[in-house]
């Protein structure tokens, strides 16, 4: 499993219908896509639920690296957004838990996203076990909350470029009750071709 997001962040007076709109016409592109897990069309709305921008930042679950790869840079979907709105930067993490939530077979209508650094001092006696003991820690924490009533999908995964942890959590009703979040977003469609295909618990 692979994560992937890119973050447009608008004008502050730009009309969100557009993005609406967009994705109301063109979600259901990659609602059969191999190699696809699941693909979240998130936005955040300025002035709703804290935001302080307009951005439109879809989320990713691969199951298939080849199959992102295509979708990224071999003309299978992404050169859409660089001719509409330029090149933006790709995040990615490597995934290392998954899991269905009570509400998985509901429409999601929204998300959370937790971005957190690892501190540098999570490792205090340099024999590794104190990092593998962080992630424990967090991946037990992820289990619990898919637990929680309206969780469609939750995901835990790493950046180990900057060494980040990322949470995402996606959920059935409007009400995104991650306390940690650090971002809310709405969630326009959900395309899940590969839904079945991703891992249940840990990715190794």
């Amino acid at each position: 499993m692979y994560a992937k997001q890119y973050e447009i962040t608008l004008p502050a007076d730009y009309d969100m219908r557009t993005i609406r709109q967009r994705v109301a016409a063109g979600g259901h592109v990659l609602d059969d896509r191999p190699g696809l897990g699941l693909k979240a069309y998130v936005i955040r709305e300025r002035g709703t639920d804290g935001s302080p921008v307009n951005q439109y930042a879809p989320f990713y679950l691969w199951n298939d690296t080849g199959a992102m790869a295509r979708f990224l840079v071999g003309g299978g979907g992404f050169q859409n957004i660089v001719r509409d709105f330029g090149r933006p930067v790709a995040r990615h993490w490597t995934g290392i838990a998954c899991h269905a939530g009570p509400a998985r077979t509901a429409a999601p209508r929204a998300a959370s996203r937790r971005l957190t650094a690892i501190p540098s001092d999570a490792d205090p006696d340099g024999t590794g076990s104190g990092l593998s003991a962080l992630i424990e820690r967090e991946a037990a924490q992820l289990q619990r909350l898919c637990g929680q009533e309206g969780v469609h999908t939750a995901a835990l995964a790493v950046d180990p470029h900057h060494w980040q942890l990322l949470r995402f959590v996606v959920w059935a009703d409007s009400a995104a009750r991650d306390e940690d979040a650090t971002e809310r977003y709405e969630v326009l469609h959900l395309s899940a071709p590969g839904l079945g295909d991703l891992p249940e618990g840990r990715a190794w």
